[in-house]
């Protein structure tokens, strides 16, 4: 059974239930086109590509750094420098930027940037293709100034609200190209298995299915019908593919990953997002079964091209094709890492520093080690997202964009996002909303900071530098001073992340107030600098917290985040608990809002959240998991979160209790708002097999649909469950649907069908 809302029973309704109709269909994506014209632009790349030198189309394959073609020292650092960059696009015919050079700039200061390189490319290169500028853009437009920045992937996976990811990407890409950039390295489909991992809070957390559902929604609002749309840009999945999944939970080191596991859980999202329409992939940086992503050749060309059909270009991560020599030992040289990596399938190299790839490459060509077939292969990808992108008919920002640009419309879906995205996974005795007239003290390490709310990726790599955020957007501190007025307030921090600071005077303080609101969690990081060995929280915060629960006064636990940390030790004690991971530059006008009853949490966990360190569970395991003993216990279970109000199920049906394989099913199911409060509530329906001929979740999310709901208004939701969602990856490493008895699950109820046909003999065929 799942808890969903508060378990008190209300009876008596304010107002009388309408019912509404919603259909959810669950089946694959339709596939949205790059371009509205996809044979002009093949005519126009085999016409550009036959007057094309061989250093031309190398060049076009090598992806430079900003700062390689920048003034690195001095007052003026971080400007571009005319010689670097005539040198790349002029002689060594460079197709492709990224990057911003320390941190976010202007929407005017990129105008200047791009302007400049476009000169270049357009004006001083004989055949005046275009570059093509790329940049991160993990929870908005990551590198510009005042950019409309969202909760992070992992919140808004919480928020089970496809509207909400393609408004976001709606709202990013505009912000993108109006800052002359059509190209983000964006979504990140990896699957959050392993918590420890420091880059969790980039996924859209850890199901196949809600993942694949995000990412094809959002790609749909950065891309539109036509990625040339003058808002629009062109997306890049990360990281193809396994990267999420490392045996140790450290950045970029070893996963291993069974064919099966590879094909049921870490293919499904990227394949729904290739049928989305996205035109680029970005390789996994690290290796999966001992081969590394860039030399994947299976995983590049023969599951993504053959299988998937995707048919536009692949890049490499950062300086990842030499560490097939350098890192990871598989090549005797840094020629013949090259070599391997454009075999395998790698369109295009971000080196991202030096001329390196590019002077390897063209050797290997001359010498006959890399057929030019090859080449042209790669270069035709490319080029045709440049035409698909429309720059070789304007390759300059659109001044015009920036009227939309951080708008207040965009500033009101990042609000409704955050609060969205807050999980409340504990409320005794419904303690929450508090009062506005209640006093309160403020403590913990990411209490005034709007950095510990956004994480990396946030005007700078790591997203630590605190001085670059913006002054108009409040810490929580600061968006709680503002909602009951500054003399309810008593700020002592406590702690910092890890070590005390004056604890007896916050103890002394929690004596004067009504309540305790501890802000807990972790300090920003990106990638490899986000390394732990301990999911633990660190023991000053524990600390911290017991101090405060022993006073006696109710506390409030808001926890600020990039993967789940362990807190068990104050669950008990702590009478709320908001998950709020990181909610964005919002972040805190939304906790401020949900703490005090001016907005009503609805968020759920898109992660299993641990209780206990080794016991690193996942929502979707198997019986075998489960029995001689073995309890799954987590802290709380993917889907958990609960609301002001109350919703309850009913009324769930099937259309049909016997359907022939390969036929679909519809589900039915009621939902009503039956408490005193409107509210938001994300109904999910999971789908589990009694039999199959391989070990397999007892239930695993195969449909999720938002509603909104006044009091006493009831919805009706009718979700289609396609033949694939009946499928399995079998023995055989192949996708069939087995006959048997499948059981439907929402909420507490539950109804089963049963698929008939030819019963899938496995032993069929074997001889003595």
């Amino acid at each position: 059974m799942r808890f969903v809302g508060p378990r008190r029973k209300i009876t008596s309704l304010s107002a009388a239930i309408a019912v509404v109709l919603i259909y959810v269909v669950l089946s694959p994506a339709r596939t949205s086109a790059a371009t509205k014209d996809g044979g002009k632009v093949n005519f126009e790349v085999r016409a550009l590509l036959s007057k094309m030198t061989l250093e031309e189309k190398i060049g076009q394959m090598t992806q430079l750094t900003i700062q390689a073609v920048s003034i690195t020292k001095g007052p003026e650092a971080g400007q571009l420098d005319t010689k670097k960059l005539e040198e790349a696009i002029v002689k060594y015919h460079v197709g492709s930027l990224l990057n911003a050079y320390d941190s976010s700039l202007s929407v005017g200061d990129w105008d200047n940037v791009i302007t400049r390189i476009q000169d270049v490319a357009t004006k001083e290169t004989r055949l005046k293709i275009p570059i093509l500028y790329g940049i991160d853009a993990i929870h908005g437009e990551t590198y510009t100034k005042g950019a409309t920045l969202f909760p992070q992937p992992l919140n808004m996976a919480a928020t089970f609200n496809k509207r909400l990811a393609e408004r976001e990407g709606a709202i990013t890409a505009l912000e993108t190209r109006a800052s002359g950039i059509p190209w983000i390295f964006y979504p990140v489909l990896d699957l959050a298995r392993q918590p420890l991992w420091s880059r969790v809070y980039e996924t859209f957390g850890e199901d196949p299915y809600l993942s694949a559902q995000m990412g094809a929604n959002y790609i749909r609002g950065a891309q539109g019908d036509d990625i040339g749309a003058p808002d629009k840009v062109a997306t890049c999945l990360k990281h193809y593919v396994g990267y999420s999944f490392p045996l140790d939970g450290k950045d970029r080191t070893p996963a291993w990953i069974p064919r099966r596991m590879m094909k049921e859980m870490f293919l499904p999202p990227f394949e729904k997002a290739v049928k989305a329409g996205a035109p680029t992939v970005m390789c996994n940086s690290s290796e999966v079964n001992g081969i590394p992503g860039d030399a994947n050749y299976y995983l590049l060309t023969k599951v993504l091209r053959g299988e998937m059909k995707f048919k536009g270009f692949v890049v490499s991560d950062w300086g990842d094709i030499e560490n097939l020599y350098k890192r990871f030992g598989i090549a005797s040289s840094p020629e013949e890492a090259v070599r391997i990596a454009v075999m395998a399938g790698v369109d295009m190299s971000m080196v991202p520093s030096d001329y390196s790839f590019y002077d390897l490459l063209l050797k290997l060509v001359k010498e006959g080690k890399v057929p030019m077939w090859r080449i042209n292969q790669a270069v035709s990808r490319i080029l045709a997202v440049k035409f698909e992108l429309g720059l070789f008919k304007n390759p300059y920002p659109d001044r015009g964009l920036e009227k939309g640009f951080a708008s207040a419309s965009s500033d009101s879906t990042n609000l409704q996002a955050a609060e969205e995205s807050i999980t409340l996974v504990k409320n005794a005795d419904h303690f929450l909303p508090l009062a506005k007239n209640m006093k309160v003290l403020v403590s913990g390490p990411t209490a005034n900071l709007l950095s510990t709310m956004n994480g990396g990726w946030t005007i700078t790599w790591q997203g630590n530098v605190e001085s670059l955020y913006p002054a108009d957007k409040p810490t929580p501190l600061k968006a709680i001073e503002d909602k009951i007025g500054k003399s309810n307030v008593t700020y002592l921090p406590g702690a910092s992340y890890d070590s005390l600071i004056d604890l007896d005077s916050a103890v002394g303080a929690a004596k004067n107030v009504d309540a305790v609101i501890l802000f807990l969690g972790e300090h920003t990081y990106a990638e490899t600098p986000g390394n732990i060995n301990d999911l633990t929280l660190p023991e000053a915060q524990l600390k911290l917290a017991e101090a405060m629960i022993e006073t006696g006064k109710p506390v409030v636990v808001v926890m600020l985040e990039g993967r789940p940390r362990i807190i068990d030790r104050i669950v008990g004690g702590s009478k709320s608990i908001l998950v709020a991971f990181l909610p964005g530059m919002d972040g805190g006008e939304a906790l401020a809002n949900i703490i005090f009853g001016d907005a009503n949490p609805s968020a759920k966990l898109p992660i299993t959240y641990p209780r206990y360190v080794n016991a690193l569970y996942h929502y979707d395991h198997t019986l075998a998991e489960v029995q001689g003993g073995n309890v799954f216990e987590p802290q709380w279970n993917f889907g958990h979160g609960l609301s002001y109000t109350t919703f309850k199920y009913s009324d769930l049906t099937l259309d049909a209790e016997n359907v022939k394989k390969g036929k679909t099913v519809t589900a039915t199911v009621k939902v009503t708002n039956t408490g005193k409060m409107a509210g938001e509530h994300a109904v999910l329906l999971y789908l589990g097999q009694k039999y199959r001929q391989v070990t397999h979740p007892v239930d695993r999310l195969e449909g999720f649909e938002k509603v909104s709901l006044q009091p006493g208004e009831a919805k009706l939701l009718k979700f289609v469950i396609s033949p694939e969602q009946m499928s399995f990856i079998g023995i055989d490493n192949e996708r069939i649907i087995e006959p048997g008895v499948f059981r439907v699950s929402v909420g507490d109820l539950s109804k089963e069908f049963t698929v008939t046909g030819k019963p899938v003999d496995y032993f069929k065929g074997f001889s003595r």
